[in-house]
């Protein structure tokens, strides 16, 4: 039997922030007539964790008044406007000294089944891992699993950083694990994220089987000119504002554009040639091609390491500064040459001083022709790196 089935495995559920997107407390907002934070909570109760820890920040007593939170360990963090690192320390102190790892979960994924969370325990039992990741169509998503042997470096963390940030410590004792459950990936961030909520529940009383109603078999446009398949390829990763006004321009200058995003409805685009909901180069055609990435973090790592193994020689991020340096260090340690971070380009595009998504998706489109202008042949297909 392994050492690990005799663990105890608690659930640690990020409840503290502020939902400044939001406007309102997040935590409660009503979801098919019961407060948001209490589907979390109904699917963590469901499944095979030993205990739960709620970590509450701002609004603590309107919320401790209005859940029923009498099962669960309640943990204050005073100082969450801080950011997330604080919530994590606070949460990982409360768990039972006896708990040997723990799954970090956000409060506002409310689709996460109870037997996917099973199903990252259990990869955790039969592995050596001390990290594990859930991973829907190629995208990482939430909540991931620690062993307690990494908890000091996660209470360790400072400012508005999550788990991810110490990955790269752990490369060897990560373990990604695929998982039918497209819950891991949806979180409620502004009122459209819960309008789309409301939807995918009306009528269906199970939220796992609410998302499999949803039409995300992807699209891909018929085109009369068989040639049009050999075009340029603009790759957006992300539905974010600057991908889809960056899809629209390049259409306009008659670039194929392929949009990959797991939730992003087929009418949501139509300018796009393609929609796709999986993260998977390998399975596009091998053109001649750019890769924009517009995710707001979601999967920009992933989205980078793809475009790194198939060597596709431009690679854009749209981040800030600090959050592009953040990523190239993270991508070092993760073992990636400075050849390869050399084809990054982040902050993306020329600089024009751009503000507005349009204005940056316009930044991005005038480097990629000035790029294909100066290196023409970048429009030729790479026979010696993989198809993409």
């Amino acid at each position: 039997m392994n050492v690990k089935d005799n663990f105890a495995i608690g659930a640690v559920v990020l409840a503290g922030g502020k939902s400044s997107r939001m406007g309102q407390v997040k935590q409660l907002l009503p979801l098919d007539g019961r407060p948001l934070l209490a589907h979390t909570l109904e699917n963590l109760r469901a499944s095979k964790v030993s205990e739960i820890v709620v970590v509450l920040g701002y609004s603590a007593d309107t919320i401790r008044q209005q859940l029923d939170l009498r099962d669960v360990t309640v943990a204050v963090n005073e100082d969450y406007e801080q950011g997330m690192g604080t919530s994590l320390r606070v949460g990982l102190s409360a768990l039972d000294q006896r708990t040997g790892a723990a799954l970090i979960v956000l409060a506002d994924q409310p689709f996460v089944h109870p037997a996917t969370y099973d199903q990252i325990i259990h990869q955790y039992q039969q592995s050596s891992a001390s990290i594990v990741v859930p991973f829907y169509q190629g995208f990482r998503g939430n909540p991931v699993l620690l062993d307690r042997s990494v908890f000091p470096e996660v209470m360790a963390l400072r400012g508005d950083v999550g788990c991810r940030a110490i990955f790269g410590n752990h490369t060897d004792g990560i373990r990604k694990v695929a998982v039918d459950d497209i819950g891991v990936l949806v979180d409620i961030d502004t009122q459209d994220d819960l309008a789309k909520g409301q939807r995918y529940l009306q009528g269906n009383n199970d939220p796992a089987a609410a998302l499999k109603s949803v039409d995300l078999t992807g699209r891909t446009v018929p085109e009369a000119d068989p040639a049009s398949r050999a075009r340029d390829n603009i790759i957006i990763v992300g539905t974010e504002p600057v991908g889809i006004a960056l899809a629209k321009l390049s259409r306009i200058l008659q670039y194929r554009v392929t949009v990959i995003d797991p939730l992003m409805q087929n009418s949501d685009l139509p300018e796009a040639n393609e929609v796709l909901h999986f993260l998977d180069f390998s399975r596009l055609p091998s053109t001649a091609c750019y890769v924009v990435i517009a995710s707001r973090g979601r999967f920009d790592e992933e989205a980078i390491e793809q475009a790194f193994s198939a060597r596709i020689p431009y690679v854009a991020l749209v981040a800030n500064r600090q959050r592009a340096q953040e990523l190239r260090q993270r991508l070092q340690q993760d073992g990636h040459s400075s050849e390869e971070l050399m084809t990054l380009r982040s902050p993306a595009g020329l600089d024009i001083g751009a503000s507005a998504p349009e204005e940056i998706a316009l930044s991005v489109l005038a480097e990629i022709v000035s790029l294909k202008r100066r290196m023409p042949e970048a429009r030729q297909p790479d026979t010696e790196r993989a198809a993409i």
